[in-house]
């Protein structure tokens, strides 16, 4: 479905316990469905919080921080340039 939509990469992503991502930004927007563990996502100033099951977006250009959760996480990520 994802490639339909005109996404150039599927992939799994998986985060080490506690990983914090400090702000920043990426040259391609991205959907994604975390698959285990959790995160929290924050983007205009609003924070997320996602566990297995939740889907997010960012869009290109998107300042944003991730921060893992005890367990880490993994999510399945299409990304579209």
């Amino acid at each position: 479905m994802e490639r339909a939509r005109g996404c150039t990469e599927v992939l799994a992503r998986s985060y080490e316990p506690n990983t914090l991502v400090p702000e920043h930004t990426h040259e391609f927007t991205a959907r994604a469905l975390v698959v285990q563990g959790e995160l929290w996502l924050t983007q205009h100033g609003v924070t997320q919080h996602l566990q297995p099951g939740d889907r997010f977006e960012v869009i290109r250009g998107t300042p944003h921080i991730e921060q893992y959760g005890p367990q880490g996480a993994t999510y399945w990520v299409a990304r579209t340039l």
